[in-house]
């Protein structure tokens, strides 16, 4: 059948030619009476093919189309929300560097208090740092 079509064949030698070098089975083509479907094994697509010229052009099948756009209506929907919520979290109330320091300064003079009553402590007990007796 392809003998009737010398442009479709040349175009589908040119197009398989390098496909079935690296052909794992993925597509699936069938020839009807207005050009090709194609279906992609792995996630179920289907293309309609069409000679336009010489060239072999493909689109999304009605069905497949409509399910890709929900899709990508809904992804749009989630990133939406995403970048909302990111917004709202970058723009809390954080406090500002100079508070940031004199909190850690507090939290460093209540360590070394701290950790200096714990070896007062230890010296009163004579017990050595490592917390062993002698």
């Amino acid at each position: 059948m392809l003998h009737k079509f010398p442009a479709a064949a040349l175009i589908l030698g040119l197009l398989a030619g390098p496909a079935v070098a690296q052909d794992d089975g993925r597509y699936a083509m069938e020839r009807t009476e207005d050009g090709f479907v194609r279906m992609d094994r792995q996630t179920g697509e289907v293309s309609v093919c069409r000679e336009q010229g010489e060239d072999l052009v493909c689109r999304l099948a009605a069905d497949d189309r409509q399910a890709f756009e929900t899709d990508l209506d809904a992804l749009s929907d989630r990133v939406t929300a995403l970048e909302e919520r990111l917004a709202e979290l970058s723009s809390a109330d954080l406090p500002p560097e100079e508070e940031i320091d004199r909190a850690m300064g507090i939290m460093e003079s209540f360590m070394r208090r701290f950790f200096g009553m714990v070896q007062e402590f230890q010296q009163e007990l004579g017990t050595p740092e490592d917390g062993t007796r002698t």
